[in-house]
């Protein structure tokens, strides 16, 4: 670390280079330093990578948990960001639950060692309770001056947030085209005899074999590659499949890839277990060839189709942001409705099946403003009669857009087409009233309507958190809002 630069910096500002609460480098020198780093790679052709380090659903970490805790957090990882990276490296606090760190003299392939040590700390640490997710960008082969760095981490961060959270990203080049991937089927088994025996098995068909000995090991190997199966012995050391099942299905990353629990077990308490683990089939070991190439091929079908409708859900989730970019006063405004409406749902108790619906619910309920001119959303002033009724087709036509995914997104389509019923009837676009309106969308309805009363929009300034739940409780009480809904709402703001 260059002692004079942080010296030039205190005495130029006359104010301290450090963040008071992690102890890591602020924000101004950061840019300080990565300024210079650019400079030097130019002048020397020595490379040097920028990685961007966010901690997953913080806000809703701090809600939960209260901002002590929150602080807390910000420290401890910040510590292990120190322990885990050399002392010519700088980490900074880039902002509030951001780091930054900057890898003298390294590529981003190589910078992924250090970070994935980490990511790997901070999961360990807190139990998987709290990760980190990581974007990586070097200099020069990604970007040349200090900004185009930041927005390459940055996008890099995004990609590994959209992968499923706890992973590091980087910059993804254009490759040359290849042939189709053959599926990958990862074997775990501490006994080398047996990992031999089914890679024979399946190399013929065309299947990449990835082998691991324990349950670490296999739980690397799937958090760094594209898995389409795992065949998992039960009976292991130290960490047993039991675990290594459990583990898989917990991920939200893996959770789609079809676990066969291999065992020479063949008891209903042994099963039940598994199942109760999220194994999705089992085999009696040594398992009949035909049977076991029969299972892998169905299952391996299943994965693709599970991963063909993920990709379509992330299409809508990128067009629900298209969506949201369309209005000027409402950026944010989808993702503050979903943890809100995630909050009062936990609150109320209830499971977890309609808990993730509210989240999809609330990412996806404006998907029908993408037929919705622009100047409408944007108008300053009060809307036209027809322009109100182009307004109130939104609900129906998100949920017609969101329709094919019916299966996979259950409730949340309750929540698209019927956020905006009341419960005296006077609501659109079905006009239900009561009981008749879905308890998600009832919930979805009054975060709605708060964060839209406290957030500037085209035509009023944003009011205060008092005002906005006095307007709320006097639709309570005239029969329109759920008056639970709105209690709970104000214990968790």
């Amino acid at each position: 670390m260059d002692n004079q630069l942080k010296e030039d910096y205190q005495r130029e500002l006359k104010a301290p280079n450090e963040d008071s609460l992690t102890g890591l480098f602020n924000h101004g020198f950061f840019h300080i330093f990565l300024d210079r780093e650019v400079k030097r790679s130019k002048r020397h052709g020595t490379p040097f990578t920028l990685a961007l380090i966010d901690i997953d659903s913080f806000s809703l970490y701090n809600k939960l948990k209260g901002h002590l805790e929150g602080d807390r957090l910000l420290k401890e990882i910040a510590t292990l960001i120190v322990q885990h990276i050399r002392e010519v490296d700088l980490a900074a606090r880039y902002s509030g639950d951001v780091f930054s760190v900057i890898l003298i003299n390294s590529d981003s392939p190589s910078a992924t060692v250090p970070m994935e040590r980490v990511r790997k700390a901070v999961e360990e640490k807190k139990g998987g309770t709290s990760t980190v997710s990581i974007g990586l960008a070097s200099c020069p082969r990604e970007a040349t001056n200090s900004e185009e760095l930041i927005m390459k981490a940055n996008q890099a961060l995004l990609r590994a947030k959209n992968k499923g959270k706890n992973r590091i990203g980087y910059e993804e080049r254009e490759k040359p085209p290849m042939e189709a991937k053959k599926p990958s089927i990862l074997i775990v088994d501490d006994d080398p005899r047996n990992l031999k025996l089914m890679e024979a098995l399946l190399l013929p068909l065309n299947y990449e074999v990835i082998k691991a000995s324990n349950g670490e090991q296999a739980i690397s190997f799937v958090n760094k590659t594209d898995i389409d199966l795992v065949l998992l012995d039960i009976m292991m050391p130290e960490m047993d499949g039991y675990e290594v099942c459990r583990r898989l299905k917990r991920n939200e990353a893996s959770r789609l890839i079809p676990v066969v629990m291999l065992t020479v077990l063949d008891d209903i308490g042994s099963k039940v277990r598994g199942i109760e683990c999220g194994a999705d089939d089992f085999l009696t070991k040594p398992p009949h060839k035909v049977e076991l190439l029969t299972r892998v091929k169905s299952l391996i079908n299943v994965k693709t189709l599970n991963s063909n409708l993920a990709s379509i859900e992330n299409v809508l989730f990128s067009l629900a942001n298209v969506v949201e970019a369309k209005d000027n006063y409402t950026r944010g405004h989808v993702k503050r409705v979903a943890d809100l409406s995630v909050l009062i749902a936990k609150r109320l108790g209830l499971p977890k099946e309609e808990v993730e619906a509210i989240r999809l619910g609330g990412i996806l309920h404006d998907m029908g403003k993408i037929e919705i001119a622009a100047e409408i959303l944007n108008k300053p002033g009060p809307l036209s009669p027809e322009e109100w009724e182009r307004i109130k087709d939104h609900p129906d036509a998100g949920f017609k857009i969101c329709y094919p995914l019916k299966k996979n997104l259950g409730k949340a389509l309750e929540i698209i087409r019927h956020h905006h019923e009341k419960l005296d009837g006077s609501g659109y676009p079905n006009g239900l009233a009561g009981e008749e309106i879905p308890m998600v969308a009832r919930i979805m309805a009054i975060a709605d309507i708060y964060d839209a009363l406290i957030t500037d929009r085209p035509y009023r300034k944003a009011m205060s958190k008092e005002e906005a739940l006095k307007i709320l409780q006097k639709e309570a009480s005239e029969g329109k809002l759920d008056e639970r809904i709105i209690r709970y709402l104000e214990e968790v703001r």
